[in-house]
């Protein structure tokens, strides 16, 4: 990660602070979600998966995770 400091950003409504130049990607791999497949918004717009190691977060960004959960 490039950068230096720490960015706060909310994940599903909790306040999350970060390493300044963390990725979608990075985010998803701390959570333990890196193999899953989730849905990503930042600021209310879907970031598609191709986008996900090179979307920077910054400060002040609101992101919604949605994981899929297969069945029937």
């Amino acid at each position: 990660m490039s950068g230096s400091g720490l960015i706060d950003v909310i994940v599903n409504g909790a306040p999350k602070s970060l390493p300044a130049g963390t990725t979608v990607a990075a985010l998803l791999i701390e959570l333990g979600l890196g193999e899953k497949r989730v849905a990503v918004e930042r600021n209310r717009e879907v970031i598609p998966r191709a986008q996900h190691a090179t979307t920077q977060l910054a400060t002040g960004d609101r992101l919604e995770l949605v994981t899929f959960v297969g069945g029937g």
